[in-house]
C-alpha cells in the first residue's frame, strides 16, 4: 500500500492521470483534517468514493476485537456482505482493541471491473488517511472510557451529572422543568444469583435499549450503578406525556425476552420507575434532592409490587418507604 502512493508520485511527473489520482488522494486528506469525530471521517470517506468513483454502498464499522462484537458508525446505500461478489474492505489497526473496516460495494459486474482497476487508488487513499483514522478511533475510545458505562453503553453517572448544569441552564431560558424518571429492574439480584453476571449484563443492555427507543435524542440516560438507570428529560415538560414515556418503557420491557441457555429458554423481567421533576424557578430544589426522590419513588413503586411507576409527589407522610 505504501508502495502504491510512491508508485503513483513517481509516475505523476509524467503520467496526468497519477498527478490526478494523487490530487483525488490528498483531498481527501486534507478534507478528513477537518473532521471533528470518527463519523465525519466516515461520511467525508463516503462521499469521497461516491464522487469519485460513483459508489453509492458504503459501511464504516468498528470492530471490537476482545468483545468480538461490531459496532457500525456509518452505513449508506443497499445493505450487502463482505464476502459479496461486488465488495471491497479495508482493515485501519489501531493497535487497539479496535479496528475500523472500511467497505464498499460495487452496483454491477461492470463497475466492480471499473473499481477493480482503480482499487489501487483507493488502497492507497485508505492507506495515506489511516493514522487520521486511528487517531479519530482513539480519541472516540478514550472519550467513551469517560463518558459511557462500559456494559450498556449509555451515559455513566459522572457523566450525566457534569452535564445536567448544561442541561438546567437550557432549561431555565425556555422556562421548562425537568423531569427525572429513576429506572429500576424487580428483583435483578435473582438473575445473577440464579444464573451469572453475563445474564445479568444482557438483560441490563436490553433495559437500555428499550429506554433509548422511547425517548428522544435530547433526553439523557445514564446508569447510575446496579441495575439503576436515571434519565433527564429536556424533550417535554408536560406531565401527561412523561407518564406516558415511563409507561411505555415499563411495558416494552416486560415483552423483552433474554436468552439463558442454548436449549432456547428465555428469561423475561419487569421494571419499576419513581418520578420527580426539578423546577427551574424553585430555588429551593437542586439536583441532588430531585435524584433523591426520584429515587425514592422507584422505592415506593417497588414496594407496591412489580412494573409499577410511582410520583414522588404523591408521597403521603402516611406512605412507608422501605430503602434497604
Amino acid at each position: 500500500m505504501k508502495n502504491n502512493i510512491l508508485e503513483l508520485i513517481k509516475e505523476s511527473a509524467n503520467n496526468k492521470d497519477a498527478y490526478i489520482a494523487l490530487e483525488k488522494i490528498y483531498k481527501l486528506y486534507d478534507q478528513l483534517q477537518y473532521s471533528s469525530n470518527i463519523k465525519q471521517m466516515a461520511e467525508d470517506i463516503y462521499l469521497w468514493l461516491h464522487t469519485n468513483f460513483n459508489v453509492d454502498n458504503v459501511t464504516f464499522a468498528l470492530f471490537d476485537i476482545e468483545r468480538n462484537s461490531r459496532e457500525n458508525v456509518f452505513i449508506e446505500g443497499d445493505e450487502f456482505y463482505l464476502d459479496d461478489n461486488l465488495s471491497f474492505f479495508f482493515i485501519v489497526n489501531t493497535h487497539t482493541n479496535l479496528n475500523a473496516i472500511v467497505s464498499f460495494s460495487a452496483t454491477s459486474k461492470v463497475h466492480y471491473e471499473i473499481l477493480s482497476d482503480q482499487y489501487n487508488i483507493i488502497e492507497a487513499a485508505l492507506f495515506q488517511i489511516s493514522p487520521i483514522l486511528q487517531n479519530g478511533i482513539i480519541k472516540k475510545n478514550f472519550i467513551e472510557s469517560l463518558s459511557l458505562d462500559s456494559v450498556t453503553k449509555v451515559y455513566n453517572r459522572h457523566y450525566l451529572i457534569e452535564n445536567l448544569n448544561k442541561q438546567i441552564s437550557l432549561s431555565k431560558k425556555e422556562y421548562k422543568n425537568i423531569y427525572f424518571l429513576m429506572i429500576g429492574i424487580d428483583h435483578f439480584k435473582a438473575v445473577v444469583d440464579e444464573f451469572d453476571h453475563d445474564i445479568g449484563d444482557q438483560v441490563l443492555v436490553e433495559l437500555a435499549k428499550v429506554i433509548h427507543t422511547n425517548i428522544s435524542e435530547f433526553d439523557m440516560v445514564a446508569r447510575l450503578s446496579g441495575d439503576e438507570f436515571l434519565i433527564s428529560m429536556l424533550s417535554s415538560n408536560n406531565e401527561a406525556e412523561i407518564e406516558k414515556i415511563a409507561k411505555n418503557i415499563i411495558e416494552d420491557f416486560s415483552k423483552v425476552k433474554v436468552q439463558v441457555h442454548e436449549d432456547g429458554h428465555t428469561l423475561q423481567k419487569t421494571i419499576c420507575i419513581g418520578i420527580d421533576v426539578y423546577e427551574t424557578y424553585n430555588s429551593e430544589d437542586t439536583i441532588d434532592k430531585t435524584i433523591k426522590n426520584s429515587d425514592i419513588a422507584l422505592y415506593e413503586a417497588k414496594n407496591k409490587g412489580r412494573s409499577e411507576l410511582f410520583k414522588y409527589k404523591d408521597l403521603s407522610a402516611e406512605d412507608t418507604i422501605d430503602l434497604f
